[in-house]
């Protein structure tokens, strides 16, 4: 493609966002000409342009409104954003992570939080953060055996290469693992204490708590690219709070993550020789009471499907009553506990996916 090409692609997308952004924030017609004018002679003479902050921090919010696999999003506009795009070096990128962690956590009043490092050079260079998510738990082949995560395998495996050493626990909290523009990738363990973790316990099961599991408090995804008006962000890790069965339905129970239902229903004493006793559903209800129980109990911020589904709904009328559409990926929204119990289930939506927007890396 083309210089001339890729300018005229950038100039369309930039209008576009601008329009879109300063009709929202009500600038007045004058100040919305005057900014793509500035917008246009910056692409022209260099190639690129720089995000005010407010275009920034409604740009960084408008992707989490457009995000089609998120349930979450009538929170869009509480997303609190910092803006880090002075950040040069890996270690600063790092002390910018650990601020975030604590901020977003909140003594467990999560909040919905996004960091935004330098954008991509016109490459595509920019800062990358390895981790999947900020805080997650490693994995650790033994024996033909996995203790911890099964996802974390391969990455585990990279943080040894770079010397970091976990204690071979199923639940050891991962290095982030960071390199700035044009370096090459530093390991920074996480300070003792900085991740809140949640023990799991059952309301009316006691020997659940035996298994000694927990989770993190606060999912900060790190591996998604933020696009806002042509301009892509590589590293822009950002959270919200949990839904119980992202934990209960998916990180603790599923075959390739930490297969726990054989072992849950062990506790609960469950038959489990024959499927059409229902074992593994019994199971999967009881461990995401206990998930939902422990997060109150501990104060940190959760939300259960039924609740989440009905938040959704009131998303989309919001949306509806702005004009909007609220598109969304069907697969993705039904929760993964008692779908059909919930009226997503029973919806359409339209997977048009629009910008600003968050993207695989």
């Amino acid at each position: 493609m083309s210089q001339t090409t890729e300018n005229a692609s950038l100039l369309a997308e930039a209008e576009q966002f601008i329009r879109r952004c300063y009709q929202e924030l009500e600038k007045s017609a004058v100040e919305t000409e005057q900014r793509i004018q500035t917008v246009q002679a910056e692409i022209k003479n260099s190639g690129t342009y720089y995000h005010t902050t407010e275009e920034l921090e409604h740009g960084a919010r408008m992707a989490w409104r457009n995000s089609n696999r998120c349930i979450g999003r009538l929170f869009w506009e509480s997303l609190s954003v910092t803006d880090a795009r002075h950040v040069q070096t890996a270690e600063a990128m790092a002390e910018a992570l650990l601020e975030h962690i604590s901020a977003a956590t909140n003594g467990g009043t999560i909040r919905p939080f996004i960091t935004v490092f330098p954008a991509a050079d016109q490459d595509g260079c920019g800062p990358r953060i390895w981790n999947h998510q900020l805080i997650r738990y490693a994995g650790y082949e033994r024996n033909g055996a996995i203790v911890g995560d099964p996802a974390s395998l391969e990455f585990t495996k990279t943080c040894m290469d770079m010397g970091w050493q976990g204690e071979g626990t199923p639940f050891d909290i991962l290095p982030l693992v960071i390199n700035a523009t044009g370096d090459k990738p530093k390991l920074f363990p996480l300070p003792q204490g900085i991740v809140k973790e949640v023990p799991i316990e059952h309301p009316q099961y006691p020997s659940i708590a035996e298994l000694g599991l927990k989770w993190y408090a606060v999912p900060i995804v790190a591996d998604m690219r933020l696009e806002i008006g042509g301009i892509s962000y590589p590293a822009a890790p950002f959270n919200g709070w949990y839904m119980g069965t992202e934990i209960g339905a998916r990180n603790l129970t599923d075959e390739a993550r930490y297969n726990l239902l054989p072992a849950i229903a062990e506790k609960l004493g469950l038959q489990t020789d024959r499927s059409f006793t229902l074992w593994k559903d019994k199971a999967l209800v009881e461990l995401n009471i206990a998930v939902l129980h422990s997060f109150r109990k501990h104060g940190v911020s959760i939300v259960d499907h039924h609740t989440a589904a009905q938040q959704f709904a009131r998303f989309q009328k919001n949306e509806a009553d702005r004009g909007r559409e609220a598109t969304g990926r069907w697969s993705w929204l039904i929760p993964p506990m008692s779908p059909a119990a919930t009226s997503i289930f029973h919806t359409g939506f339209n997977d048009t996916e629009l910008t600003p927007n968050f993207f695989k890396s």
